[in-house]
């Protein structure tokens, strides 16, 4: 019942408009849409605080993941969470043995110290499964902000966790099926930093008619 209440909750909080501290330090105030003001608002965030996100929280953002739009409704990822920070702590370890040539701060400094991280595999038998998982990672990162989560997707943990035989360990506690390969880490956590928007170049879009 308890998890009931907190799930329509936040669900209220996005519906009416809550926004936290890091949202109301770059909305542009003229916009009225809530999904408007999230996307425009939604920073990549480095810096966390060092409490994960609650279960609760984290299934919402997980739901509206796996609601993404995917080819044929093929659903073709797969998702493992980790939010202990001894199993993050093993993978870090790993990752910097089997890296000996780079330094070892930088290789387990990729995952930004997100308490929680969030793998995701693709279909390797299925041509567009990397744009499925693209589009459930987006998802994913937009509904954690409107609720006061931030988040960044990260791909250089792909690479050291799977060019390396000392990592292959790490990757058969995720428990991925047989056919999938690690695709991207998204990390997730409440944000220790207000980062600016960094510029878009409008430039590359053009109207063809």
């Amino acid at each position: 019942m308890k998890k009931t209440i907190l799930t329509f909750g936040i669900l209220g909080c996005m519906l009416t408009g809550c926004q936290n501290k890091q949202q109301e330090a770059v909305m542009e105030p003229q916009q009225e849409n809530l999904v408007v003001n999230t996307i425009m608002a939604r920073r990549s965030i480095r810096k966390y605080k060092p409490q994960p996100v609650e279960r609760e929280t984290m299934d919402l953002i997980l739901k509206c993941g796996i609601n993404a739009p995917n080819g044929q409704n093929k659903q073709s990822w797969e998702v493992r969470v980790v939010d202990n920070p001894a199993l993050m702590t093993e993978f870090k370890e790993a990752m910097a043995k089997g890296h000996p040539d780079m330094n070892a701060d930088m290789v387990k400094g990729c995952f930004r110290d997100a308490p929680t991280m969030v793998f995701i595999a693709r279909d390797k038998s299925y041509d567009f499964s990397a744009y499925d998982c693209g589009l459930l990672a987006e998802n994913m990162m937009l509904s954690a902000w409107s609720v006061g989560v931030g988040s960044i997707c990260l791909g250089s943990p792909v690479r050291f966790l799977t060019d390396n035989a000392e990592c292959a360990p790490c990757l058969t506690k995720l428990g991925f099926s047989e056919g999938y390969e690690l695709c991207l880490c998204v990390g997730f956590g409440y944000a220790d930093e207000e980062p600016a928007a960094k510029p878009r170049d409008w430039g590359k879009v053009k109207y063809i008619d």
